[in-house]
C-alpha cells in the first residue's frame, strides 16, 4: 500500500532527464538535486558521469575562465557544480580522471603561468586536487613525481589562500597519513621545493605571499620530526630565511612574516591553534615549559641578533602617528614587538650560548628601554615581560646579575613608582596631545606583576633575596617613599 502513493514513489528531476533520449551533461549540471543524488550512488547517474568525455568537461567548468558573453549558469553555477561532483569522492570518476594522464594534466594546466588564476576557479581546482591526494593518495603523487614543473607551478600561486592550502596538505602537514607518506616527505625534501617556498620571503613579494609562504612553513614546522621539518631548521635554511628577514628593513610585511618562521622554528607550538585555556595560561606566565630546540638552529640566529637591534632603533625624524590622547613615534610599529617576541622565545629556549650573545649585544638592556620609552605599547610590554621572567628563572647567574646591576631592573621600577604620571618632560617618545591631561604609565600593571614575581623569587632565591635587601636598593626604596 504505501509504494501505491504516487508522491513517494515518483522519480526524481535527476531520472526524468536520464530517461530522456538526447539529454546533455548541462542538463544534469542544472538540476537541483543532481549532488543529492550522486551522494545517493544513482548508478544511472554516476554510468553517465564516469565516461570519460564527461570528466573533461566537467575539468573545462572548473579550469577556465568563462566568456565575457556567458550566462550566469555557465559562470557560476555550472563551475560549482562540477567542483561538487568530484568531492562527493565518488571512486570511479576519480578513477577516471586519475588514471588517464591527459585528464591530470588537463586539471593541473589550471596553474601554468601563461593562464589567469581567479580566486573561484583557484578555490575550484583546490579542492578537486585535495580530493585526490586524499583519496588517490598514490597515483596523484606518482604524477607529481614524474612532473615537478607542478611543484614551481604551485608555489608561484601560493599568494592565492586556495593553492597554498594544496601546499599544505602536499607537504604532509594534516592527520592524513597515507601509504608511503614517509617516502613521499623525503622525496620533496631532497627536491627544491622549501627553498621555492622560503625564497618567496624575499621583500620583493607582495604581502600576501609573504603570508601564506609563512604559514606553510608554520604547517611544515607543526609536522616535525619530519625530512622537510628537519631541512628547514637547518643552519643553512635558518641563514636563509634572516637573510629575507634583512634584506629590507623597510618592508615591515616581509620581517613580521619571516620573524613569525623563526619564532615557529623555536616554539612550533606557537603557530598552533590552543585552546582559550591554554592562552590564559601563557598569559599569567603559568605553563611555559622549556622548548626543545636543535642548539645548531639556535647557534645560526646568534650571528643575526645585532642586525635585527639596529631594527629596533628609530631616528627622531621618522613620523609620528597622532591618537587622541597621546602621539606615539613610529617605534611602536607592528615590527618592534615581532622583533621582541622573537628574543622573548630565543631567551625560553634556556640555551646558554644564546643568553651570552643577548648579554654581549646589549640585547637585553635594548628591549628593557623600550619597555620604558613606550609606555603603552601593550604587545611590546607582554613580550619584555617575558623576556625578564626568563632572566629571572634562568639557571645561569650571569644573565640575572646583568638584569638586576647592569640593567637596574629594579631601579627603573622605583623610578616608574615615584613619577607614574607620564608629561612631556620624561623625555620618551610618547607625547601627550595637546590639550589632554597626561595620564599613567600604560606598563603599571606589568611591573605590577614582575615585582611580585621578583619578591615570589626571593624567597628562594639567594642572589635575588640579597640584591632586594642590598642597603642601596633599600635607599633608593625610602627616597622614593
Amino acid at each position: 500500500m504505501f509504494w501505491r502513493l504516487t508522491s513517494l514513489s515518483a522519480s526524481s528531476p535527476v531520472e526524468s532527464i536520464l530517461d530522456k533520449e538526447n539529454f546533455t551533461l548541462e542538463d544534469l549540471l542544472d538540476e537541483e538535486e543532481i549532488i543529492q543524488e550522486c551522494k545517493a550512488l544513482n548508478s544511472r547517474l554516476i554510468n553517465f558521469l564516469r565516461d570519460r568525455a564527461q570528466v573533461e568537461q566537467l575539468l573545462h567548468y572548473i579550469i577556465e575562465e568563462p566568456s565575457e558573453d556567458s550566462d550566469s549558469k555557465q559562470t557560476f553555477k555550472f563551475p560549482l557544480i562540477a567542483c561538487e561532483i568530484f568531492t562527493c569522492e565518488i571512486d570511479v570518476i576519480l578513477k577516471t580522471l586519475i588514471e588517464d594522464e591527459e585528464l591530470v594534466n588537463l586539471l593541473f594546466s589550471f596553474v601554468e603561468p601563461n593562464r589567469p588564476h581567479s580566486a573561484l576557479p583557484a578555490g575550484y581546482f583546490s579542492k578537486v586536487v585535495i580530493c585526490l591526494m586524499l583519496r588517490k593518495t598514490i597515483p596523484h603523487m606518482n604524477y607529481i613525481q614524474t612532473h615537478q614543473d607542478v611543484l614551481c607551478q604551485l608555489v608561484d600561486l601560493i599568494g592565492i589562500t586556495s593553492i597554498m592550502q594544496v601546499l599544505i596538505r602536499l607537504v604532509g602537514a594534516d592527520d592524513h597519513v597515507y601509504p608511503h607518506f614517509l617516502e613521499v616527505m623525503q622525496w620533496l625534501a631532497d627536491s627544491n621545493l622549501l627553498e621555492m617556498i622560503v625564497d618567496k620571503l624575499n621583500p620583493s613579494c607582495p604581502p600576501e605571499v609573504h603570508c601564506n609562504a609563512a604559514e606553510t612553513l608554520y604547517a611544515i614546522t607543526r609536522n616535525a620530526p619530519s625530512p622537510l621539518a628537519n631541512k628547514l631548521s637547518s643552519p643553512s635554511f635558518v641563514a636563509r630565511i634572516f637573510g629575507h628577514a634583512l634584506e629590507d628593513s623597510h618592508s615591515k610585511y616581509g620581517l613580521v612574516h619571516t620573524l613569525s618562521v623563526c619564532i615557529t622554528l623555536l616554539d612550533p607550538k606557537r603557530s598552533a591553534i590552543s585552546s582559550p585555556l591554554m592562552h590564559y595560561c601563557r598569559d599569567q606566565h603559568m605553563y611555559e615549559p622549556p622548548i626543545p630546540v636543535n642548539p645548531e638552529t639556535i647557534k645560526a640566529m646568534l650571528p643575526k641578533l645585532g642586525d635585527l637591534l639596529m631594527l629596533l632603533n628609530v631616528s627622531s625624524d621618522e613620523k609620528i602617528f597622532a591618537y587622541h590622547i597621546w602621539r606615539i613615534e613610529a617605534a611602536s610599529r607592528e615590527a618592534s614587538p615581532e622583533i621582541v617576541g622573537f628574543i622573548s622565545v630565543l631567551l625560553r629556549t634556556g640555551n646558554e650560548a644564546a643568553e651570552k650573545e643577548l648579554i654581549r649585544s646589549g640585547t637585553i638592556q635594548e628591549v628593557l628601554d623600550l619597555f620604558f620609552e613606550y609606555p603603552f605599547n601593550n604587545a611590546l610590554h607582554h613580550h619584555v615581560e617575558n623576556i625578564i621572567l626568563s632572566c629571572l628563572e634562568s639557571k645561569n647567574d650571569t644573565i640575572l646579575d646583568h638584569l638586576l646591576h647592569k640593567c637596574d631592573l629594579i631601579g627603573r621600577f622605583l623610578q616608574i613608582d615615584k613619577q607614574p604620571i607620564l608629561s612631556a618632560y620624561n623625555n620618551l617618545p610618547s607625547l601627550p596631545a595637546a590639550g589632554k591631561c597626561a595620564p599613567r604609565a600604560g606598563n603599571i600593571g606589568h611591573i605590577t606583576r614582575i615585582s611580585n614575581k621578583l619578591v615570589q623569587l626571593g624567597r628562594s632565591n639567594n642572589s635575588i633575596q640579597a640584591y632586594l635587601q642590598s642597603p642601596n636598593i633599600i635607599a633608593r626604596q625610602n627616597k622614593g617613599q
